[in-house]
Parts: structure tokens; sequence; C-alpha cells
């Protein structure tokens, strides 16, 4: 018996299990009171996570969600660090090959060197021989890497081209956080769902630092990449960095039907906008969008108590529950998370079942190439 017939034969124990979990339980994020109703058994993929260390509690966690998830390699400057944590995903990766897809990632050190191009297609070719599906491109683009002449590389880049060309050529999407919120670029409100990070990370509060450039310079050069390379999928993690309007993220999308997006960490952005807005965007783009939640954990589980170990598996149930129940009730939901500076009462957005089984499923599948 395989590993995952064995995990099935307690599907419905565990599923029932986190549902009295999410019902009743406290936690950091609050509760959930709401049950998780009978439809919550459709199959779903994270599309945008970051397991990089193995839990005992994730795998059933998983199951009782019916969730699948993609474990996304993060390009960092850092080369040290980048290794350190690509280790850990890809090792997560290969353990459990039946629970999760493999997305690689490259970042722009050594584009000044003439063979920096071959030297990213070499890297990324190795990856695909062991799985990678999708090549994400992180916020180094734009935002902190320089090349030689002191100029911010932008994810247009010239030099870059031949990589696209590539990707473009194996069907290989690509996932792109390019930028940042558009609060990055502003006075921090207290308010802001992105007040807690850009306060714990400074280096990337474009406020502070006007050297970086503008929010519009990014999001213009993103344009120009997916304008030059019609043909290639690109997902645009985060909303495309354009959470804060549902209203600029269509208009992207109808100039550019290469261009998807995933929400994850921007629910505290989705919430904040009209209902009936958000809800009209979804079921208009729902082939155009998909479920991604930015979740993960780092570390070694022998290295962390008992009680911790409780409190980031409840985080996590607690965040998949309260995103099905946005999606999915047609009352008051509360969002009480770590992306929200107080709790907020929110309608839930009631979509439709053939709507939420291609934002959780079947796009991801289709983007993938997942034989389902």
């Amino acid at each position: 018996m395989s590993p995952k017939e064995r995990r099935g034969n307690w599907y419905p124990v565990l599923l029932g299990l986190m549902i009295v979990i999410l019902g009743c339980a406290d936690s950091p994020e609050g509760k959930l009171e709401v049950p998780l109703g009978p439809d919550f058994s459709m199959p779903k993929i994270d599309f945008h996570s970051h397991y990089r260390a193995d839990r005992d509690y994730l795998i059933p966690l998983m199951d009782s969600f019916n969730l699948k998830s993609v474990l996304v390699d993060v390009g960092r400057v850092d080369t040290t660090l980048w290794h350190q944590q690509r280790q850990g995903l890809i090792a997560n990766f290969q353990q459990h090959l039946d629970q999760y897809y493999f997305c690689t990632s490259f970042t722009a050190n050594g584009i000044d060197a003439p063979d920096y191009a071959e030297t990213i297609i070499n890297h990324l070719k190795h990856d695909l021989e062991l799985g990678a599906r999708m090549v994400k491109v992180w916020k180094n683009f734009g935002m902190v890497s320089k090349d030689a002449s002191g100029e911010y590389v932008q994810i247009d880049d010239p030099r870059i081209q031949p990589v696209w060309d590539f990707l473009t050529e194996r069907k290989v999407p690509v996932l792109s956080h390019i930028g940042e919120p558009l609060q990055a670029w502003r006075p921090l409100d207290p308010d802001n769902p992105h007040a807690g990070y850009f306060g714990r990370n400074p280096k990337y509060y474009a406020y502070l630092h006007p050297e970086i450039p503008s929010w519009e310079t990014i999001q213009e050069a993103r344009n120009n990449w997916l304008s030059k390379n019609p043909d290639l999928v690109v997902i645009g993690a985060h909303n495309g960095s354009m959470s804060h309007n549902v209203g600029i993220i269509a208009e992207i999308l109808d100039q550019y039907p290469n261009f998807h997006v995933e929400p994850a960490a921007r629910f505290g952005d989705l919430i904040r906008q009209d209902s009936d807005s958000v809800r009209n965007f979804l079921i208009k783009y729902q082939s155009r969008f998909l479920y991604g939640t930015d979740l993960g954990v780092s570390g070694e589980a022998s290295k962390m108590s008992d009680e911790e170990l409780v409190q980031e598996r409840q985080r996590i149930a607690n965040m998949l529950g309260r995103h099905w129940h946005y999606f999915t009730e047609s009352g008051k939901v509360t969002f009480d998370t770590h992306f929200l500076a107080s709790p907020k009462e929110v309608q839930g957005l009631n979509l439709p079942d053939s709507v939420l089984r291609k934002i959780y499923y079947q796009n991801a599948v289709r983007i993938l190439s997942i034989k389902s």
C-alpha cells in the first residue's frame, strides 16, 4: 500500500478533526466558528508556499484539506542563505513527491558576465530534471540587484531575454514577485496590512530609500517584459504587487493575455476593498486567478518545543480555513491575522462552486501541466 493510500484511510477522521479544530480552537489567528461546508473536500493546490522543512503534522494537515502545494524557491542575493533554504525545500519536495510540486528560481547575480544567460539556463535545466515545473523571479529584480554600472536590474533587461526564450520553448511558467505593494513607497499607515512587514524589513521599505526605482517604473518594466514575451505564461505573485486595487489588476489582465495572478499573503488587501468588486473580479477572471498563500515553515522541528509546533500547525490550519470561509461564505467572516493591525469583519464572497474549482485547482493543473 502506498503512503498516499495509507493516508487516505485516515482522511475522513482527519477532516472531521480539522473541522473541530477550526471551529472551536483559540489561537493567535483568532477563531473559526463556521463549519467548513460540504464542498470543502474539493481538490486544492496552494500555488505559492515555502515549506523548507518537514513536519510530522504537515502531510496529514494538507490531506485533511485535500490540498497539495507548490514549494517555491526564492533566489536571493545572499547566496549562502539562498542555498541553505533551497536545500531544505528540495529535500522536502523529494521526500514527498506525491504531495508537493517544485518551483525553482534564479537571480541577477553575475548579470554582467558574457555567459550569464547560459549559466542561468544550465541551472534551470538541472532543476527541471529534478522535477521543477515553474520558475520564480523575486523582487531582487527592480529593487535590489544592480549591474556593474550601478543601475538597478529590471525584469525586462535584454541580458535576461535568452532565459525567457528558453522557458517559452520549454513551456515553463514563471511566478513573478516583481516590486512590492504601493504602500512601500508611501508613509506607513498603521492600519495598512503591510505596515508590520515593512517595519520589520526596512530595507524593502522604498519610502526610506529614494534611490530605489518607483513602483510605477517597476510595473512598467514588468509590463514591457510581458509584451516582449507574449507566449511566456507569467503568474504575478501577490496579485502582481497591485493588490490594493482589483480594478488595476483587471486592466493588466485585459492588456496581457499571458498574465495571471495569485494573492499569496495579500488577502489583507483584498478584504479592505468592496466585497462586490472583489467577487465580480474573481468571477470575471476565474481562469486567470490561482489560490496561493505564502505559508511555510523553516528550521528543524527537533529544535522547537511542542508548544511552538502546535502553534505553528494551528496558524497554518486557521489561515487555510479562513481563506476558504472568505471565498465561500455568504455572511460575515472575521479576519484576525498577522496581515492586519486589528480584527476586521468582512463580507464573504460566496463564490460559485465552478469558480472555486478553477481558483483552487483547475487553473494550477492547467498551468503546471499536472495530470489530474
